[in-house]
């Protein structure tokens, strides 16, 4: 798939300018589960600081948001290749074991996902069930215990915001 290209936009001098366009640089291929994941923007507050300009996007982080913060990115699903290892998986995405294990990309966050498929197909399994999406479908997800399946033949490309949230509670 092609490079995102990536715009980020802020302030100098009080006016409003371009701070970064190009191809965005946090891109990381992860060896687990073979899909590719860019990430675009991260927060660490709310409100959100708009005052910077720094890149925040140059950092290390896993799936889950920060706490009291956001994470934007969008990632490449390519076709499923069979079984892989879920504790490598859950590793590479900085999350903790939790629910059921139906699939080995089965995960959960503790956010409000705002998903939108940009190109391709995918399934996106739960516990007791799978929801097929396709290229301009979006999906809010809150905390659910899921994992992404791409049956097809060609890779998936979803753009993906994380909000930090409370807990489910018990």
């Amino acid at each position: 798939m092609k490079p995102v290209r990536r715009i980020v936009t802020g302030h100098r001098h009080g006016k409003a300018i371009v701070l970064f366009d190009g191809p965005a640089p946090n891109q990381k291929r992860r060896q687990a589960s073979g899909l590719v994941s860019t990430l675009l923007w991260a927060t660490d507050e709310t409100p959100a600081d708009i005052a910077g300009s720094a890149d925040r996007a140059a950092r290390e982080i896993g799936v889950p948001p920060p706490a009291e913060g956001s994470i934007f990115r969008v990632v490449d699903f390519p076709p499923e290749q069979g079984p892989r290892s879920r504790e490598a998986i859950l590793r590479e995405m900085g999350v903790a074991e939790a629910g059921s294990a139906r699939h080995h990309g089965m995960h959960r966050t503790r956010s409000v996902d705002y998903a939108v498929v940009i190109e391709g197909e995918i399934d996106m399994l739960l516990d007791d069930s799978e929801v097929h999406l396709r290229a301009g479908d979006v999906l809010v997800q809150q905390g659910t215990n899921h994992a992404w399946v791409n049956r097809g033949n060609a890779p998936c490309r979803i753009a993906f915001v994380l909000i930090d949230a409370r807990e489910i509670p018990a």
